[in-house]
């Protein structure tokens, strides 16, 4: 261990970066420094068997990548929120008709600025001698330079997003005299799988370039 037996405090990036943070139903201006991400890509409609293995190949790898860190390095870091990518060669089919069938998506967990290719590697090999994760060969690891955004917190289902992403898209951009850059992408401050939908609580977030 590169610390001598010793583990430096946990790094919590979510607490720490101000980007995890936005207003309830209110678009703002947020800057969004450089991140790492464990990555996995796909396409079509979420609530498919599709989507559900490559969350269940990504979290195990997040985990072991963690492990690795906190063994070899002296490092240790909470595991991040799952987050999402969104487009679709028609945003139309994203953003008003919800055409899921014709979505593209690639899966993130955010990582610290000590994970590197060769933990991720080690991870995957540890994930894959286990039999764990159908999505293995697609992990990889990724750096968003996403810069300026606006975002806003949805809370509620998935699929009553349109009117926000609408306002954000048709109002508080072109009223700021901006340009829609980078994908859409979602961060996911609640598990799905144990909150109820009208619950849920959703970072909306869209890169923008402009004044």
């Amino acid at each position: 261990m590169a610390t001598g037996g010793r583990v430096q405090p946990k790094v919590d990036l979510k607490r720490e970066l101000a980007c995890y943070r936005a207003a309830r139903d209110r678009p703002q201006l947020v800057d969004v420094p450089d991140l790492s991400y464990l990555a996995v890509d796909g396409h079509g409609d979420p609530n498919t068997a599709g989507y559900a293995a490559a969350v269940a190949t990504l979290y195990p790898v997040a985990y072991a990548v963690k492990a690795a860190a906190r063994a070899g390095l002296g490092r240790d870091h909470v595991v991040m929120p799952l987050e999402a990518l969104w487009w679709a060669d028609d945003m139309a089919a994203f953003t008003t008709a919800r055409d899921k069938t014709r979505w593209h998506w690639t899966l993130l967990i955010a990582q610290p600025a000590w994970v590197t290719a060769g933990l991720v590697e080690a991870a995957v090999a540890r994930r894959r001698a286990e039999g764990r994760g159908a999505r293995l060969d697609d992990v990889r690891l990724l750096t968003l330079s996403e810069g300026r955004c606006v975002q806003a917190l949805h809370v509620g289902p998935f699929d009553a997003e349109a009117e926000l992403l609408r306002r954000i898209h048709e109002e508080f951009v072109p009223a700021h005299g901006l340009t829609l850059t980078g994908r859409h992408h979602e961060v996911y401050l609640s598990d799905a799988r144990r909150v109820e939908p009208a619950r849920l609580r959703t970072i909306l977030r869209q890169p923008v370039s402009g004044p």
